[in-house]
């Protein structure tokens, strides 16, 4: 079940004498080397790099705002996206997950701060690059892929985080996510309903568990109904998936093609493109499913609804904030996974009498 990861007690932020006590020194000596000394007195230089290393281990916020947080609360989420820009297109894919946090918040009574992977001139793995986050009482974490070091040092300290999406690689944080193994499992049973005995699957080549649970799904079905089901991972989907690639398959007696959903979309884009490079149509000459919604670019007049499911973004956002204030309150809920929509579509049919 999401979100049920064990979750330290809250110790509120950083202070100078416990940055005193882990750098070995005074606390008016820490109090002149995060205020930047104006008074000109002479400190060894050893001394001011373990100062500073000492509060970045910490996670302490040396500015006004945070210092006058430090006690109480602000009625501010964070939300972090690990992207150089923060992604308010409508068209991007987790604008709706945005949607679902923006209208949770302002029901418990929040504001949002708004955080990216860039902010500051600093990359999200850099150390002490999440520290700004603290400005909030507690946030969201957005991204396929995560800085691991730097949010476990948040949520040793015992700062309230929640992410987007399942994360087992850090047993302490907090998170939510949709069921995608089920999902994916369903566009297979339907697949194999059709008739379909052979079918191709293609996805980006990385770790994020996005793309690890819609595989697992997928092989897991496939298994089930008997039917051989070959996987492709690619880190170049536009020159691995071509239409000679589709051909090549469709002689080996391929009848459907499935494609995950990233945020880039390039897997599903690259089979897009292949299929119409060779010629065909889906669902006369293939069928074709999509695990998640297209890019915005490849919808409208004149396109076909992918048969596959569609991600529940907003109720993510929403089920995210329900966490989060949970743990702010420190009664520590659960949300369990949300369910995907099956979509039926309009690409998927009973294979071909010749392939």
């Amino acid at each position: 079940m999401a979100g049920n990861q064990p979750v330290r007690a809250r110790r509120g932020r950083p202070r100078q004498a416990e940055v005193a006590r882990l750098a070995g020194v005074s606390q008016t000596t820490v109090s002149l080397v995060l205020g930047g000394n104006k008074q000109g007195i002479a400190l060894h230089e050893d001394t001011r790099r373990r100062v500073l290393q000492a509060a970045r281990e910490l996670g302490y916020v040396p500015d006004p705002a945070a210092s006058r947080l430090a006690s109480a609360r602000n009625n501010l989420l964070g939300v972090y996206s690990f992207t150089k820009t923060f992604p308010t297109a409508v068209e991007h894919s987790y604008y709706p997950f945005l949607v679902g946090i923006e209208q949770e918040a302002a029901a418990q009574g929040y504001d949002l701060v708004l955080f990216t992977g860039s902010s500051a001139g600093r990359r999200a793995a850099e150390p002490g690059a999440l520290d700004r986050v603290r400005l909030a009482d507690g946030c969201l974490f957005l991204g396929r892929h995560i800085p691991a070091d730097e949010l476990r040092k948040l949520v040793e300290h015992g700062y309230p985080a929640v992410h987007l999406g399942r994360r087992d690689e850090l047993a302490e944080l907090a998170w939510v996510g949709a069921d995608y193994v089920a999902a994916a499992a369903d566009v297979v049973h339907h697949l194999t309903g059709l008739g379909h005995r052979r079918i191709a699957y293609v996805r980006e080549n990385d770790t994020a568990p996005a793309s690890t649970d819609r595989e697992q799904g997928f092989r897991e079905a496939a298994a089930a109904a008997g039917v051989h089901g070959g996987v492709l991972r690619s880190s170049h989907p536009a020159t691995d998936i071509t239409a000679d690639w589709v051909r090549a398959r469709r002689s080996e007696g391929v009848t459907a093609f499935v494609a995950e959903e990233t945020d880039t979309g390039a897997a599903w884009r690259a089979l897009d493109a292949a299929v119409a490079a060779a010629g065909l149509t889906a669902p006369r000459d293939l069928s074709l499913a999509l695990l998640g919604s297209p890019p915005a670019d490849l919808t409208g007049p004149g396109r076909q609804e992918p048969t596959g499911f569609a991600v529940p973004g907003a109720e993510l956002g929403a089920a995210a904030v329900r966490l989060l204030t949970s743990l702010l309150s420190e009664r520590h809920g659960a949300e369990p996974l949300v369910a995907c929509a099956f979509r039926p579509g309009e690409t998927a049919g009973p294979p071909p009498a010749h392939t």
